[in-house]
């Protein structure tokens, strides 16, 4: 059973609503989730948001965060699942930023820095990931922060 599969699964025993914001992943984790059989059951809605207008307009990402922190960090991806849980009604939440690669962007972090938050039952957790893959490096880093935040939604809701 693949990761998206149980997460489904588990969601659907426990009556729980997924959504999602998504930067760096472009909406993978959607899109793995949606693949899955059923998961119109559980899955409320994805949000991709690339942009920071869109993080903040949307989102409601607060503009000094970015400014002050950038988009990818731990109080941008904070923000975003906070955002996301807010619109949606959903019951848990994840969110992801990050630097895919193979090149940084203008803040100069390292390729394969992503952040990932959860939120769920008035908790919020963060994961960072320094990822370091030589091959297919985008792809790499977007399915490996697609699979942690699955594995976080399992761990959050007691798997």
């Amino acid at each position: 059973m693949t990761l998206e599969e149980k997460v489904v699964k588990i969601l659907n025993e426990k009556g729980l609503l997924l959504a999602c914001a998504e930067s760096c992943t472009g909406g993978l984790i959607a899109k793995r989730i949606t693949d899955v059989s059923g998961s119109s059951a559980v899955f409320n809605c994805g949000i991709v948001s690339y942009s920071n207008d869109i993080k903040e307009s949307i989102l409601g990402v607060k503009h000094e965060t970015l400014e002050k922190y950038g988009a990818v960090s731990e109080q941008t991806v904070r923000e975003m699942v906070q955002g996301v849980l807010r619109l949606s009604k959903a019951d848990i939440a994840v969110s992801v930023s990050g630097i895919a690669g193979p090149n940084s962007d203008n803040t100069l972090k390292p390729v394969g820095l992503i952040f990932l938050a959860i939120a769920y039952n008035n908790e919020i957790k963060v994961v960072r990931l320094n990822n370091s893959f030589s091959d297919d490096i985008r792809n790499q880093n977007r399915k490996s922060a697609a699979d942690e935040a699955f594995r976080m939604i399992l761990d959050m809701v007691g798997e």
